[in-house]
């Protein structure tokens, strides 16, 4: 390790020069020789190198979400060329290039930090050591010297001799207790942080190498930290500690309000959106108008919950633009008067009710009595009747037959006017 801290002493006189800025500020105020001093400094001093690595961070987060986005095509390539392991890499390389992906930009907050971790690991060895470095002077040495976290030097390792622990004023035990309590705290917050990673902010509909990768990370890393971690000294353990709650806290607050598309986190997000909109009438902050725009955008290609997003705003009679904003959908007035709305918000149309079958059947009928009584009555009386049907009439009641030709009135079903007389039958 102190090889590895020898290759970044560089940037030793920079860190070194912070750390001492921050205790001038903190030792005003807690005392130049305490522990509260000298911990604040390491911690301002992650602060400040976590925020200077935010863009980075930025840029860790969309390169993981596009890996996420190529793993079915990565497992194409990988299906198609498995005996060819050169034209598997050159497709592979091919592919990154295509999307803009790079691979390494997921590891690039780790690879930054790794400069001023090792430079501070060397600062605090030379202090254990009773050696100047950077800006660090004699009279600064042997302050830091005297300061103590819980009992605890800060130079101090869990693996040093109890020789070494009483030189610097502290007990071997109080050391051991408060490294193993930091080692065990900086582990967990490391598997926390991975595993809300996993469970929350992971494409579900989407199972790849890469998912499997991340799950065992989940549990290699924290076993890494507790090996290494009985190695490092105390204000190390108290950098590392800080920037995995910083990283955690970080990456909770992204999870949250960008969370990856078909994780489970949009689905708690939208809901959460859906009901701010349903109840407010509009989107409100331009980080969420910007996701209904992108939802939008997709059309046919959203997933399950922006598909049930959607569904929500019309069901509140909303409809989202492509703006990313919403309005009050036409369907508006159909809601109101009690008319059924589909999923994309149209009126829905009203099938006729279905009828039974004695209904069908006496359907006719019912439909004939109700045009009959509704035309006007033309019975012919005694005046209307023509004079040469009377005769006729008179016969039929005498039981003599009316001559041919000489009906009062056509029958239903046969043609009105004089009638084709009978040929004489043939005896």
């Amino acid at each position: 390790m102190d090889t590895i801290a020898s290759l970044f002493s560089f940037i030793t006189t920079p860190v070194s020069w912070v750390i001492v800025q921050f205790h001038t500020v903190y030792g005003a105020i807690f005392g130049p020789d305490t522990g509260w001093a000298w911990g604040l400094s390491i911690v301002s001093l992650v602060i400040l190198i976590r925020i200077c690595l935010i863009p980075l961070f930025v840029k860790q987060i969309k390169a993981t979400r596009a890996m996420q986005t190529l793993q079915p095509e990565m497992k194409k390539i990988q299906e198609r060329y498995k005996n060819d392991k050169q034209r598997q890499s050159e497709e592979m390389m091919k592919l990154y290039k295509e999307t803009g992906t790079n691979p390494l930009s997921s590891c690039l907050p780790i690879l930054a930090q790794s400069p001023f971790f090792f430079a501070l690991y060397h600062v605090l060895n030379s202090i254990a050591s009773n050696d100047t470095i950077g800006v660090i002077n004699e009279n600064l040495l042997q302050s830091a010297q005297k300061a103590h976290i819980v009992g605890a030097p800060l130079a101090v390792k869990f693996t040093d001799s109890s020789s070494k622990v009483e030189a610097l004023g502290a007990s071997l035990t109080d050391v051991r207790v408060v490294t193993a309590v930091m080692i065990v705290l900086m582990s967990a917050s490391q598997f926390f942080t991975q595993r809300q990673l996993m469970t929350k902010n992971v494409d579900t509909t989407v199972k790849t190498p890469f998912m499997q990768q991340q799950k065992m990370l989940m549990y290699v890393f924290p076993v890494m930290f507790a090996v290494f971690g009985i190695n490092f000294p105390v204000g190390v353990l108290v950098y590392w500690l800080t920037t995995n709650v910083w990283t955690m806290g970080q990456q909770m607050y992204v999870i949250r309000n960008n969370p990856t598309p078909g994780s489970k986190a949009q689905a708690e997000y939208l809901e959460r959106l859906t009901k701010y909109v349903t109840q407010h009438n509009k989107v409100g902050k331009r980080r969420d108008r910007a996701v209904v725009k992108a939802i939008v955008a997709k059309g046919r290609d959203r997933n399950e919950f922006e598909r049930k997003f959607i569904n929500g705003l019309s069901k509140a009679s909303l409809a989202a633009q492509a703006d990313g904003t919403v309005i009050k959908s036409d369907t508006a007035a159909a809601a109101e008067d009690g008319t059924p709305i589909t999923a994309t918000g149209a009126p829905k149309r009203q099938q006729p009710k279905r009828q039974s079958k004695s209904q069908r059947q006496h359907g006719g009928a019912t439909g004939a009595k109700a045009a009959g009584e509704s035309e006007p009555k033309t019975s012919l009386t005694k005046s209307d009747e023509p004079e040469d049907a009377q005769p006729a009439a008179a016969a039929k009641k005498g039981g003599a037959k009316p001559a041919g030709g000489t009906r009062s009135k056509a029958q239903s079903g046969q043609r009105k006017g004089p009638q084709r007389p009978k040929s004489p039958s043939k005896k």
